[in-house]
């Protein structure tokens, strides 16, 4: 006996619709993989521009005389990152201190506020740092954008 009105699916069914829902997953997970590794550049470009701008500053008031006379080899660079979040004393009265950053920010690739520096003794691609002052930094991953360029010369 045939019944005429029969609910659900057929094996055929079943497995066209899984084979659709595979190929569109397989679609989108390179997709979702490009994103996040899109993110991750643009948090990079950012704690870069942050860290420079911040060392840029320190630089300026070093050479206005505000923060009080050039330490010799520093060429007016802080001597390391945490000097730009713990801030300088003014040479005042009032013992202010001036502050560049609030704090170091996380590098997307390591996930750790470990950044590589570099003073202006160090070649610009030197992974090594001289430890006299901090004229630039760079991610210490070894991962590579799109276009084959190393994170690290970002």
């Amino acid at each position: 006996m045939r019944r005429s009105r029969q609910k659900g699916l057929t094996l055929v069914e079943l497995i066209v619709a899984f084979t659709i829902m595979a190929m569109l997953t397989a679609m989108a997970v390179p997709l979702a993989r490009y994103k996040v590794r899109r993110d991750k550049e643009r948090e990079l470009r950012w704690a870069l521009r942050e860290i420079r701008t911040a060392i840029d500053r320190y630089k300026d008031e070093a050479d206005k005389g505000t923060l009080g006379p050039i330490k010799l080899g520093t060429e007016g660079y802080p001597e390391s990152l945490e000097i730009l979040v713990e801030g300088v004393k003014l040479p005042t009265a009032d013992d202010k201190k001036i502050r560049f950053l609030r704090r170091i920010p996380k590098d997307p690739f390591t996930n750790s506020t470990d950044w590589g520096k570099r003073s202006m003794k160090d070649d610009p691609k030197s992974m090594t740092f001289s430890g006299d002052h901090v004229f630039d930094v760079y991610t210490k991953t070894t991962e590579r954008a799109a276009d084959g360029t190393p994170y690290s010369e970002w």
